[in-house]
């Protein structure tokens, strides 16, 4: 008895993680995601990229570090102490990696 094609199975459909270098373009960031997962992806590449830890940084550093990627460096230093990226004590006098 001959056997029976075997159909070939369904293509998986499950989305694959967008990778952060697709947010960029010859080095810079075209655009702040407007998601908030998507944003937060970007913000934990930026964190691990630009700023050390155990390391201390003025707001001219943080901006500095900042402006290399993007021209809205005061979003994106917002954005990195909401989630908790970079911490600063109340008076703002420094910045340092968070968690």
């Amino acid at each position: 008895m001959p056997a029976e094609p075997e159909t070939p199975a369904p293509l998986s459909r499950t989305r694959r993680p967008h990778r952060v270098e697709a947010l960029f373009s010859h080095g810079r960031l075209v655009a702040i995601p407007r998601k908030e997962a998507r944003r937060d992806q970007l913000l934990a590449h930026l964190a691990d990229t630009l700023f050390e830890r155990e390391r201390s940084y003025t707001e001219r550093e943080v901006n500095e570090a900042l402006l290399t990627v993007h021209e809205d460096c005061s979003a994106l230093r917002r954005y990195l102490v909401v989630a908790g990226l970079l911490v600063r004590p109340r008076d703002g006098s420094s910045y340092r990696r968070g968690r």
